[in-house]
């Protein structure tokens, strides 16, 4: 495990990071109209209890669910694996997903009881690849304090699917971005 204040560190300066990125790059799913005024995103203040370290168990039979998409387009995802972890006393299992089979990374889209409150209504991602969110002991690390916002929720130009119902969490996840506009 990452000692809590290099932790808190490297938290904060990727933050910074996707800050200076969104304020100035020509990419920017910020509005260029926007873009002036803007001050930076808004995030819960960093909390190691929604940081994990955990096994991912993975599905023997890897069904394709499709979604839906904020344009009304239909997604084809794998069930890869599910997370099983605690908060607050309470068991939690989170659904991960691929694009395709060969991917490196896993998708975790999730919504909590903040979604819609303090943070973007449709809820929030976090993409785990093996490079950087693997221990040395292979465990996945899932930080909730690094979840961030679907691009949609800066931009309507954005198509972004929608967190599959398996997915809606029924406690807060006080951690990561919160809403863009209020």
């Amino acid at each position: 495990m990452i000692p809590p204040e290099q932790w808190k560190e490297n938290l904060e300066m990727n933050r910074k990071g996707k800050d200076d990125y969104f304020a100035q790059h020509q990419e920017s799913p910020i509005p260029i109209n926007e873009r002036q005024n803007f001050e930076g995103l808004k995030y819960f203040t960093p909390n190691p209890n929604f940081y994990f370290e955990l096994d991912l168990h993975e599905h023997d039979k890897k069904e394709t669910i499709q979604i839906q998409d904020s344009k009304d387009n239909t997604r084809n995802l794998i069930r890869w694996g599910e997370f099983i972890f605690e908060i607050d006393g309470k068991e939690c299992k989170l659904q991960t997903y691929k694009s395709d089979p060969n991917e490196k990374y896993l998708f975790v889209p999730y919504r909590d009881e903040t979604s819609g409150k303090e943070t973007y209504g449709a809820g929030k991602y976090l993409d785990l690849d093996e490079e950087n969110n693997r221990t040395q002991t292979g465990k996945w690390i899932l930080d909730f304090n690094v979840a961030y916002n679907p691009l949609c929720a800066y931009n309507k130009n954005y198509a972004c699917p929608f967190v599959p119902p398996e997915n809606w969490m029924t406690l807060s996840i006080l951690a990561g971005e919160k809403k863009y506009h209020d």
